[in-house]
C-alpha cells in the first residue's frame, strides 16, 4: 500500500554539472561526460533504494533539462540559432531552439540511461518524458504554423521512444505536462488527445505529471498570484478521467489546491504530492502521513501513490536526500495508521 516515488528529476552532483540550476552546464565532454552521467545515475538509484522508495527513476541525470534532453535527439530543430521566447504563458523568458523542418527522431533518445537503470535495480522503474503540449510551449515554431499539428508531430516521436523504453523494461512511463496547468482549455480540448497519442500502444503503466513547477523564483512568484484557491486542475481532470492514461501526478502538500478536486479523477491512480519542492524544510514523517490522510478522504487506499510535488533538480543534494527519506518514512507511518 502507498508505493512511493518521485516526480522524476534529482539534483546533479557537482562533479557532473553546475548545482542548484534548472539549466546547468556540464562539467565534462565526450566519453568523460557519458561516464559521469552513468555514475550519477547509479548513485541516485542506490540513494532512492537506500531511502526506501518503492519505484525509482534515473533522476534525469543524463539530461540538461527535462524538455531539451529529448529535443537534442530530434531532427528538424535548430539549436544553433536559439531565440528568446516567453514560455508558460510568459511566466518566464527562455532561450529556445527553433523547429525549422519536419520532425524526426535521429535514433534512440534515452536507451543509454534507461537500460543502465534497468540493469541496476530490481525495483519498479519509472521513466519520464516531456509531454507534447509542454514541448511545443518550449520551442519556437518556424515550420508547422499550427501548434496542434506540431504537438501531434512531437507526440508521434514521443510514442516511438516510449515504446522502445517499454521494450527496455521500463515499468511506468510518465509524461510531464506542466503546460496543462497553464493552458487549461486547450489542454482539455486537444492536449489530452495529444498525450494519448504519445502513449498509444503502451501496455506498461502510463502516467502524466501536472504540477505548479519547480521551486524556482519565477514559479514561486506565479503561485503567489493565484489566490487562496488553485483550481486549475478542475478544468483538466475531467478530460484526464476519461482518457486512457493510468496515473495522474498532482501537487498537494503546501499548495492551495482544494483536495476534493481529486474526486474528479475517480478510476485513476493518483500520485499525490506530499513533499514540497519549493522549500528546503524537511518534512517530518508525521506531516507526510497527515497529507496522505487528507488525500484518503478523496482517493482509495489502493490508488494512492505518495510522490513529490515536482522534480528536485534545482535543489541542494543533501536536502533532496533527506526529503526522499521523509517520503519513505511518512508512507511507512501512513501504512501503520491507515492499513
Amino acid at each position: 500500500m502507498f508505493p512511493t516515488s518521485i516526480a522524476g528529476s534529482l539534483p546533479k552532483p557537482a562533479w557532473l554539472a553546475e548545482t542548484q540550476k534548472l539549466w546547468p552546464q556540464w562539467k565534462a565532454q565526450g566519453d568523460e561526460l557519458r561516464q559521469a552521467k552513468a555514475d550519477a545515475t547509479l548513485l541516485w538509484i542506490k540513494a532512492q533504494e537506500d531511502a526506501g522508495l518503492d519505484i525509482v527513476t534515473d533522476g534525469e541525470q543524463s539530461r540538461q533539462h527535462f524538455v531539451h534532453g529529448f529535443l537534442e535527439q530530434v531532427e528538424g530543430i535548430d539549436f544553433e540559432h536559439k531565440v528568446k521566447m516567453g514560455i508558460r504563458d510568459n511566466r518566464y523568458d527562455a532561450m529556445v531552439p527553433q523547429v525549422v523542418a519536419p520532425l524526426k527522431l535521429k535514433g534512440r533518445v534515452h536507451a543509454f540511461e534507461a537500460q543502465l537503470a534497468r540493469a541496476h535495480t530490481t525495483r519498479k522503474l519509472k521513466f519520464t518524458l516531456p509531454g507534447p503540449m509542454t514541448i511545443i510551449d518550449t520551442v519556437a515554431d518556424r515550420y508547422y504554423g499550427d501548434k496542434v499539428k506540431m504537438a501531434f508531430a512531437f507526440a508521434e516521436l514521443l510514442n516511438q521512444e516510449a515504446l522502445a523504453l517499454q521494450a527496455d523494461g521500463v515499468d511506468i512511463i510518465q509524461f510531464d505536462e506542466p503546460a496543462f496547468n497553464v493552458y487549461m482549455k486547450e489542454a482539455a480540448d486537444w492536449g489530452v488527445k495529444a498525450l494519448e497519442r504519445a502513449a498509444q500502444g503502451l501496455t506498461c503503466t502510463t502516467a502524466v505529471h501536472i504540477c505548479y513547477g519547480y521551486g524556482i523564483k519565477a514559479n514561486v512568484d506565479w503561485k503567489a498570484t493565484l489566490g487562496e484557491e488553485w483550481r486549475q486542475y478542475e478544468q483538466i481532470f475531467p478530460a484526464l478521467a476519461k482518457s486512457s492514461i493510468n496515473q495522474v501526478s498532482l501537487e498537494c502538500y503546501h499548495s492551495h489546491v482544494p483536495p476534493h478536486l481529486m474526486k474528479l479523477l475517480e478510476g485513476k491512480d493518483l500520485m499525490v504530492g506530499v513533499i514540497d519542492v519549493a522549500s528546503d524544510t524537511i518534512e517530518t514523517p508525521e506531516e507526510v502521513a497527515d497529507t496522505i490522510g487528507t488525500a484518503l478522504q478523496f482517493v482509495s487506499k489502493q490508488r494512492l501513490f505518495p510522490c513529490t510535488n515536482c522534480g528536485l533538480a534545482p535543489m541542494d543534494r543533501e536536502v533532496a536526500m533527506k526529503k526522499l527519506e521523509a517520503l519513505a518514512k511518512g508512507a511507512e507511518l501512513a501504512r501503520r495508521r491507515y492499513g
